[in-house]
């Protein structure tokens, strides 16, 4: 039996994208930071991505390993090139390159939604990971999957042990937002490379289909989402999305870890998108940058009135339904108010009507721009985050770093990070409410409007939330604890068997 005790851990993370070489949304950032972090602590760890459209227009300096991977799919044999990074430094990342499933320019859809061959792209995927990580001669401690996408890796390492060794290895899940499952007809289970005897509830099939996702929560060593509340939250009907059964039945081996913060691109000293840096310790470029947030919005506004700002995705999910029932209100109350983000056109159109309504006061740009980010939350005096749920979140985190003091919905992450500011102990770093509805979530904001021109709480506010530290560091440890959990509770499966 291998030493469940070492201290250097050898670990493989499989995941469908990771910065800087493809992103859709926070899992991207997960993978871009975590790697690099649990490297920093002494690990060996190993990356495995699919070679997309969008990473090799980046040009990365990648090499030839010599390994192709064929994986029979509906009975024809589909290969794959293994490419290795070239670079000197840890962890190393690899890639599964098969232009007939990745090189497209969406990473999960196209302009007509989703990819139809999904469920072959990434259950091919995953068994391509599962055979290259023998072929290399890798020999993980850990195999730590992420979301639907390699949902079916806990499963494949399971049988692969019981039918013949491929790799013994402890696995970890981690669930970044159950919402999306990676639900397929049941007919694509020839693909899976499982036998017909794991499409059941206790296995992959969820109400005649087959769910990735939960192939990950049932087969894995340890499951973990991105922050302790949420964890609780999807054990529950109004979270679960069908599967808190599941996840109940999995509560002792169910964990929370906050995804950290990456103070490399979000830290207002060095931030290269600002007008101005800035510090705890040296404020004044913040004001530099408020103005500067300003004129690119084409508004002006006196000092006296604080600037609320948002990046969002335009969804019910992150709260656009109540923000635009009350954000007349808000204006009213003598705030200015700037948004980036891009989502539905329900709320593509109620924002640019508020625009247009106060003129001088809100600013909305559609779309994403990476740099107009950085500057709201460095220009911005409070940023808005009025999730219906929230796995986790980083803009809270971003916006503590920044001196722009939080206004979220207590659930998730943001419950976990947000600490509601007292004003008579001097104690919080940030505002939040409970209750998902319009009127909480502008009395929050009245509070909000309230404290910022008070002049001598306010600094105390904005510093509590300057000391805060979320990094990558913390986290990092946090996952080599769950790592040994999991390697020990492996073992003693194993023994059982």
């Amino acid at each position: 039996m291998r030493n469940t005790r070492r201290d250097r851990l050898s670990i493989v993370i499989a995941a469908s994208e990771g910065v800087p070489y493809s992103k859709t949304g926070g899992l991207g950032d997960v993978i871009g930071a975590l790697p690099d972090a649990l490297a920093a602590l002494g690990h060996d760890v190993s990356v495995f991505l699919p070679y997309y459209a969008a990473t090799r227009r980046m040009r990365p300096p990648t090499k030839k390993t010599g390994i192709t991977i064929t994986i029979p799919m509906r009975a024809k044999p589909v290969a794959a090139r293994i490419l290795r990074l070239n670079h000197a430094g840890r962890p190393r990342i690899y890639f599964v390159e098969r232009d007939a499933y990745y090189d497209r320019d969406g990473l999960y859809q196209g302009l007509d939604g989703d990819y139809p061959d999904n469920a072959e792209r990434f259950m091919f995927f995953s068994r391509a990971v599962v055979a290259a990580v023998k072929k290399l001669g890798l020999r993980p401690d850990i195999v730590h999957c992420h979301d639907w996408q390699t949902g079916l890796i806990p499963a494949l390492v399971r049988h692969a042990k019981v039918r013949r060794p491929v790799v013994s290895s402890a696995t970890v899940f981690t669930v970044h937002n159950l919402a999306f499952q990676g639900l397929f007809w049941h007919f694509d289970m020839e693909m899976t490379g499982l036998p017909w005897s794991t499409f059941t509830p206790d296995g992959l099939e969820f109400y005649g289909k087959i769910n990735l996702l939960k192939a990950g929560l049932v087969y894995s060593d340890v499951v973990n989402t991105v922050s302790r509340k949420y964890s609780e939250e999807i054990q529950t009907e109004e979270f679960g999305c069908g599967l808190d059964g599941v996840l109940r039945a999995r509560a002792n081996d169910l964990f929370g870890i906050l995804n950290g913060a990456d103070y490399d691109n979000w830290d207002p000293a060095t931030d290269r998108h600002l007008a101005a840096n800035y510090s705890a310790n040296d404020m004044s470029g913040k004001k530099q940058c408020r103005r500067n947030l300003l004129q690119a919005y084409g508004l002006t506004v006196p000092d006296r009135v604080p600037v609320i700002g948002m990046v969002s995705r335009l969804t019910d999910q992150k709260g656009l339904d109540i923000l635009t029932e009350v954000l007349d209100e808000i204006v009213a109350l003598g705030a200015c108010f700037v948004l980036v983000g891009t989502g539905d056109e329900e709320y593509h159109e109620a924002l640019e009507r508020c625009a247009a309504k106060h003129p001088g006061r809100v600013g909305v740009r559609l779309g994403f721009d990476n740099a107009l980010a950085h500057k709201i939350e460095a220009g911005a005096d409070m940023f808005l985050m009025p999730s219906r749920f929230e796995p986790c979140g980083l803009n809270q985190m971003y916006s503590l770093r920044y001196g722009t003091v939080p206004i979220v919905r207590a659930t998730g992450g943001l419950d976990d990070t947000i600490a509601n500011f007292d004003p008579l102990s001097g104690q919080g770093n940030g505002l939040k409410f409970t209750a998902y509805s319009g009127r909480a979530l502008l009395n929050c904001v009245r509070r909000g409007v309230r404290l910022f021109k008070d002049r001598r709480v306010w600094p105390r506010l904005v510093a509590n939330g300057m000391r805060c530290d979320f990094s990558w560091d913390a986290s990092a440890r946090h996952y080599v604890r769950l790592y040994r959990t999991a390697i020990d509770r492996h073992a003693a499966a194993g023994a059982a068997r």
